[in-house]
């Protein structure tokens, strides 16, 4: 079927494109290639794929949508640094509620009938109570990107009741692999292997006791795949169930990258939760996804890519 990724030239929305044309699927990409890299793309692009170079916000989405008339839209263009924003709330707001309505709206009047999105697992919820998290917790988010992400739900429901928009929201967990940006903001396992690898030394932001639920890229791709024909009007959390705390992380990192420099500690960052983890028994029972890829070897692949970029 015709599908089109915003997003589609970042971390998580390339996979999704090789593994949608790798399964015969007629592909679109949009991006702004603000983050996105057009060279993720290069593979998919030769069997077909198409990048569209837009921002979320241009009106021209409208005219985009209606020339490609997607029957499924994956939405992953977001704006997805929380400290941006703490800083800038009315930009996070720009882009992931007016730059999302602005996507919905287009796929809605091209006549799409599904919509996907990628949504926050680690930040809809605020800091629960009780771990691993459900999708019913009626938490209050900590920050406006949960904030803006928690808000896109509710006009997903709009959609759907008053236009037949069916819809899949995945909230994500801490999502981290090959292509995920080293020297970004967002990211911690790339960004810890990347200054291991350089020879520099990371910077663990907080007493490194909090914790996070860490998800391999392939399976986030999984999740996507699976959410095309299934999850009717539904919120799945995409997880491990497993919180693993920073210092752990830095242990397996650093286990993976070889290095044996010392920790450096900076203040917590405003924003960031004390712990999370995702209960996916939702996602078990009706997209039949499970993660596969262990915390070690998910480590180790992503490791390896970072290597094989700095010899580059």
């Amino acid at each position: 079927m015709k599908v089109l990724v915003t997003g589609g030239a970042g971390f998580i929305g390339s996979h999704i494109v090789d593994r949608l044309v790798a399964e015969g699927h007629d592909v679109a990409a949009l991006d702004s290639l603000a983050s996105g890299k057009r060279a993720n793309l290069v593979g998919a692009m030769e069997r077909g794929a198409r990048l569209h170079e837009v921002d979320i916000r241009d009106r021209s989405i409208g005219t985009l949508l209606a020339e490609e008339r997607p029957e499924v839209v994956m939405h992953l263009a977001a704006q997805i640094d929380v400290r941006v924003s703490v800083a800038d709330p009315s930009l996070d707001a720009d882009i992931n509620v007016a730059g999302s309505l602005n996507v919905l709206t287009a796929a809605k009047e091209a006549g799409a009938r599904k919509f996907i999105v990628a949504s926050s697992g680690g930040c809809i919820y605020g800091e629960p109570k009780k771990l691993p998290v459900k999708e019913t917790y009626r938490g209050t988010p900590d920050s406006p990107y949960g904030i803006s992400k928690k808000v896109l739900h509710d006009y997903l429901g709009f959609f759907r009741n008053a236009h037949g928009l069916d819809f899949t929201v995945l909230a994500l967990a801490n999502v981290y692999g090959p292509r995920q940006d080293p020297t970004g903001e967002a990211g911690v396992v790339a960004i810890f292997l990347g200054a291991m690898l350089s020879g520099k030394q990371p910077v663990i932001y907080g007493d490194g006791k909090q914790t996070r639920d860490f998800v391999h890229v392939s399976d986030i791709v999984d999740a996507f795949a699976r959410a095309i024909g299934r999850g009717s009007g539904t919120v799945f959390n995409i997880g491990t169930a497993v919180e693993t705390n920073v210092l752990e992380l830095w242990d397996a990192c650093a286990r993976a990258a070889g290095y044996s420099g010392e920790v450096k500690f900076a203040p917590a960052r405003l924003g960031e939760l004390e712990r999370i983890a995702l209960d996916f028994s939702r996602a078990k029972r009706k997209l039949d996804w499970t993660p596969r890829m262990s915390l070690d070897a998910g480590i180790a692949d992503t490791a390896a890519w970072v290597r094989e970029g700095l010899r580059a």
